[in-house]
């Protein structure tokens, strides 16, 4: 099989196209769950530096990037020795859109920065000639929705527009670059419009600074209609979307494996030239598992091992309320399986 042939050459993470041809990488898992095993209180969050910050911020997890590196760096390293071959950066939230909910617009640029250089000293300290490690620095979908009215008595009124959420991923993606990122992954993506804002941005930085990074694209089916947020079924998302020529397009939140299943299918199947990523939730939300959710490790393992068996998937991990165990589970699950074949 030969390697994909891109309009563009990579300056950066050139091995992942060789490396995903060759066997099932493994992406890293949640970040939020994670930093709630902490139990962090509104001091710890806040550190020296905002102690007399004039709103509360407990719950702004990537300010934590800033004033509690420490922990942030122990979540990666904590992935990474259980057998990650990428982890994103905590910057799911890092953009001036969803930073203004805690009128932290102004600290969007360095909490990218910083969260990126974590996450990249982590990968080069758990980095091997053998086993090489990559950065992806993560574009969350903002709690603003530029194609879905926030009023329900005028379907025509917006809270964002595109400009403003080109702008706010732009800042994101030149600071994540800067930091280190190895490869680029727009997430848990409900609005294909906003989705298209990050893809812009991002071809504009490129064009812009002479960078050009592999892309994930990441949506979300959000129930059992199929279909993402901003009602596109997975088929029309990936048209919406292959423009941007991503190194893989995937799935991952709202659903656990199982539930996830049939979309996965059929984004395999249509995306047929392009890798592809799944990172589903540990099963259902479950307020009395310590994960906040209700598969073990060798449930979500399992599940992902049959993904693997059935030839759907080159990239697997997990979202909310999975962990290093789970992570470490489904690395050992999927180890021996051949990856998905592209058809070009």
């Amino acid at each position: 099989m030969t390697a994909k042939k891109y309009t563009r050459e990579y300056t950066r993470g050139q091995a992942l196209p060789e490396i995903l041809k060759n066997r099932i990488m493994i992406l890293d898992g949640a970040m939020g769950t994670m930093v709630q095993r902490f139990k962090l209180n509104e001091a710890q969050f806040r550190g020296e530096r905002f102690k007399d910050f004039h709103k509360d911020i407990k719950g702004n997890n990537e300010l934590l990037s800033l004033t509690r590196p420490d922990i942030i760096r122990d979540i990666h390293e904590g992935y990474l020795a259980a057998g990650a071959d990428m982890v994103e950066t905590n910057t799911f939230g890092a953009t001036t859109v969803a930073q203004a909910d805690y009128d932290m617009q102004d600290l969007a640029k360095e909490m990218n920065l910083a969260s990126a250089k974590l996450a990249r000293a982590a990968c080069d300290k758990f980095s091997t000639p053998d086993k090489p490690r990559f950065v992806a620095g993560a574009l969350g979908p903002t709690p603003k929705t530029a194609s879905i009215s926030p009023d329900v008595n005028d379907p025509g009124a917006r809270n964002v527009s595109f400009e403003q959420l080109r702008a706010a991923y732009y800042e994101q993606v030149e600071a994540l670059v800067e930091g280190g990122s190895d490869l680029l992954l727009v997430e848990t993506i409900f609005d294909t419009l906003n989705a298209k804002a990050a893809l812009f941005a991002i071809d504009e930085y490129f064009e812009a600074s002479g960078e050009c990074l592999p892309i994930i694209i990441s949506g979300t089916v959000t129930d059992a209609s199929g279909r993402i947020l901003s009602g596109q079924t997975v088929t029309a998302f990936w048209h919406s979307i292959r423009h941007a020529e991503p190194l893989a397009v995937g799935l991952n939140c709202a659903l656990g494996a199982a539930l996830m299943r049939p979309y996965i299918q059929e984004l395999a199947k249509v995306a047929d030239d392009t890798f592809i990523s799944c990172y589903p939730n540990a099963g259902l939300p479950n307020p009395m598992a310590e994960t906040g959710f209700d598969e073990t490790p060798e449930v979500t393992s399992r599940l992902l091992h049959e993904f693997g068996a059935e030839g759907l998937v080159n990239i697997v991990g997990g979202c909310c309320g999975t962990t290093p165990e789970h992570i470490g589970a489904i690395g050992h699950a999927v180890f021996k399986l051949p990856p998905r074949m592209l058809n070009y």
